[in-house]
């Protein structure tokens, strides 16, 4: 596609005649085959959310928060983070167990340029590394998309966390760079590592998490056929 042109013979990016501003997520509550995304309710999942945490406090590395050494600590905090509508943060329930097993948030919300950003992803060994995680990314993500319309989704993370960025990859994500000594946070410097997936690429996306997710893709014990990147070719 030809570079557009302004009448200083300057490049301009592509117009944009019909954007009009994205509304804000809301508190829906968004279920796939697996698990189903709900508003965080400290009175429901709080005691959920805190014993699956104490099995790997080592999760709370990069988060802002924790870790928490009482329940009642981590219910307060839970009490705060649902009163937030940025970031507006949703718990994961496992639909085998009914039990809340993570949280995770949209957030940097700006509806006027139609970007939006997953972040706070605590997820606990109750879900990682099985169809929930994946699945809980991808509700997130549709949501954000199909049904908010916006055009640009970011993950980023700290640079040294190299779980969260390979995480990213898989999902889809493409690497943008890292942006050098842009927070401080528990006492120490953070290098952050951006990621992002726009409206055109979404398409391909979703194909991809749909091939997945779908039951044919798993052996009679659970286990994957074919990766996600692989899926998504």
């Amino acid at each position: 596609m030809s570079t557009r042109m302004n009448e200083f013979d300057q490049p301009i990016g592509p117009a944009m005649p019909d954007w009009t501003p994205r509304a804000q997520p809301s508190g829906v509550t968004l279920k796939g085959r697996f698990c189903q995304l709900e508003p965080i309710d400290p009175a429901r999942h709080a005691a959920d959310l805190f014993a699956a945490y104490r099995t790997a406090p080592r999760g709370w590395t990069y988060m802002v928060a924790g870790p928490f050494e009482r329940e009642e600590d981590y219910r307060a905090y839970a009490e705060t983070i649902a009163q937030s509508t940025d970031p507006r943060h949703y718990a994961v329930i496992d639909l085998a167990t009914g039990k809340a097993v993570g949280t995770l948030s949209l957030m940097r919300i700006d509806p006027n340029n139609g970007v939006i950003e997953v972040g706070n992803v605590m997820f606990s060994p109750l879900l990682q590394q099985t169809p929930i995680s994946t699945e809980a990314q991808y509700l997130l993500m549709a949501y954000a998309f199909d049904q908010l319309g916006y055009r640009r989704y970011e993950w980023k993370c700290d640079a040294l966390n190299q779980p969260s960025r390979t995480t990213a990859d898989r999902l889809g994500f493409t690497f943008e760079g890292v942006f050098r000594q842009v927070v401080i946070y528990k006492g120490r410097s953070r290098d952050t590592a951006w990621f992002s997936i726009i409206d055109s690429e979404w398409p391909r996306v979703k194909a991809g998490f749909e091939q997945w997710l779908a039951a044919a893709n798993f052996t009679a014990d659970g286990k994957q056929k074919q990766s996600l990147k692989a899926l998504r070719g």
